[in-house]
């Protein structure tokens, strides 16, 4: 699970050209931008991520002018997300800065301080979520199926001691997409749909993914692998077209682009060559893809190897990159999948309102 606020060490300050008052610190993989002399190296801090909602406290009021965002409510009025001060990236004296950093004063006088201690619970920290898009409600069958994965990726930036690891190892890479989460599955002869948290009913076309599903004649698709391949499967992928995220692809009509292909009997994701294969064979795309690297490389140089424009639209920025093993492993850190996706500051800064 993500750790939205932990307890994390400074390992590194710098100055920044041309600033007298501010400064930039190293915590995890991340570089944030601090008060020239607050911190040092070795100093043991409360650090909140990017995506972080910290709850209207007296502590966090300074935040009120450039990060207040308002409760998000149902249409009957009831609250989905509190109001808050939401942490993105910014950028000051030409530094990228990713998420805020506190003394340990924040804290309860009891609360454990060791390193990596996750005290999102504690301060009252959620994920910030944008309001859910206009066609992406409808019929709730339940919550996300637990016979299927998350699809979720982890930022490289709390992942070094990952990238030492698999150092040499060849890696694909894939562009991310900016559209919403979309899940197909078959399971004993039942075929179901899934957003992001929710398993929606397949039959209410109010829904967008419900008409996608339809429309690319999913179930059927995923009946016919079924009958070649011996085992039930699931697609999950980027649901990308007008009224998605802006359309920033400018594309034409709804659509989807797959980015894992689950052996849901197995509940195992097939490796890389299968998966291309079995996407040729159903007639559905792949996200794009761009090649593979043998991975050397520190964060700051994905940081720089994410940025770049979309295989969709070139005059867009793209998303970010995701990283992947050409066959699946399991990450014992990572508690899943070895995947890890390097998201393009300039794609936040840009389009993160």
């Amino acid at each position: 699970m993500r750790k939205l606020a932990s307890i994390q060490i400074v390992n590194g300050v710098e100055p920044i050209p041309g600033a007298d008052a501010i400064e930039k610190i190293r915590v995890l993989g991340w570089w944030v931008v601090a008060k020239k002399g607050e911190h040092k190296p070795g100093d043991r801090i409360v650090y909140c991520e990017i995506d972080s909602l910290l709850p209207e406290r007296p502590e966090f009021e300074f935040l009120r002018g450039n990060s207040y965002k308002a409760a998000q409510t149902e249409a009957g009025g009831t609250v989905t997300l509190p109001a808050g001060f939401r942490i993105k990236t910014v950028r000051l004296r030409g530094q990228v800065s990713q998420g805020i950093c506190f003394p340990l004063s924040i804290l309860p006088v009891d609360a454990p301080i060791e390193e990596g201690t996750d005290v999102t619970d504690l301060l009252g920290v959620l994920k910030w979520e944008p309001p859910l898009p206009v066609g992406m409600g409808g019929r709730i069958k339940g919550p996300f199926p637990g016979f299927l994965p998350k699809t979720d990726e982890t930022r490289v930036q709390v992942l070094e001691s990952v990238l030492m690891r698999n150092r040499g190892k060849t890696f694909y890479m894939t562009e991310k997409l900016d559209g919403s989460s979309f899940t197909a599955f078959l399971r004993q002869g039942e075929f179901g749909i899934c957003s992001r948290n929710l398993w929606m009913d397949e039959a209410d076309e109010s829904n967008v993914l419900a008409r996608v599903a339809k429309a690319l004649r999913l179930e059927e698709k995923l009946r016919t692998a079924r009958e070649r391949l011996g085992f039930d499967l699931a697609i999950q992928a980027e649901v990308i077209g007008p009224g998605i995220q802006k359309n920033k692809y400018a594309l034409k009509e709804v659509t989807l682009r797959v980015f894992s292909v689950l052996n849901v009997d197995a509940y195992r994701l097939v490796d890389q060559p299968a998966k291309v294969a079995v996407l040729a064979e159903i007639g559905l795309e792949s996200v794009p893809q761009l090649g593979t690297i043998v991975l050397d490389h520190t964060v700051d140089q994905l940081v720089a190897l994410s940025e770049g424009t979309s295989t969709l639209h070139p005059q867009v920025q793209r998303e970010g990159i995701v990283l992947r093993p050409l066959a699946e492993e399991y990450d014992e850190e990572i508690g899943g999948r070895l995947s890890f996706k390097v998201i393009n500051p300039r794609f936040l800064l840009k389009y993160d309102e």
